[in-house]
């Protein structure tokens, strides 16, 4: 799970929830994240993200500095509740393997929880979480089917991490 990088809330844009882009540091994030991934051999097989620029911005950015790519799907129901969320989760493609989804809190949080069946968690803006599900397949996922493995936070890496700077 990836919740998008920290947004402009001075852009134009700003008052259309969906249109509101990444702030710089939200874009250094985004690169950061992106960068660990590859770095920690965690890149994904797939993507679904939210259709907010914020999120689009965020993947692109994680994907371009971490060089790598995967397939990639944009969803409605990712901007919604944990449920919604949940149903995306559970219609991917057998062969996917490692799945990254982005989107936004609170709702993130919320399916982290359901998936690990309570807690209480925080993603923080371009924090990454990993799940690990005991299913077979995807659309065995459901509440108390996970694993919280770790939980990455930008904030962990000093601005300069992996060569990236403002």
């Amino acid at each position: 799970m990836f919740r998008h990088g920290k947004s402009d809330w001075q852009a134009d844009s700003a008052d259309d929830e969906q249109m509101r882009p990444l702030s710089r540091r939200g874009q250094r994030s985004a690169r950061t994240m992106g960068r660990f991934l590859s770095l920690a051999g965690e890149v994904p097989d797939a993507a679904v993200m939210s259709p907010a620029l914020r999120a689009k911005e965020t993947l692109r950015l994680a994907m371009g500095a971490g060089g790598w790519d995967c397939p990639v799907r944009t969803r409605e129901g990712l901007f919604g509740d944990a449920r919604s969320v949940l149903e995306e989760i559970r219609a991917q493609l057998p062969a996917t393997d490692v799945l990254l989804v982005v989107g936004h809190e609170p709702t993130w949080s919320e399916v982290a929880e359901l998936l690990i069946g309570g807690g209480a968690l925080s993603l923080p803006t371009g924090a990454l979480a990993r799940i690990d599900l005991n299913v077979d397949r995807w659309t065995q996922v459901g509440p108390a089917s996970g694993q919280l493995s770790w939980l990455v936070r930008p904030r962990l890496f000093p601005k300069k991490s992996f060569g990236f700077a403002d």
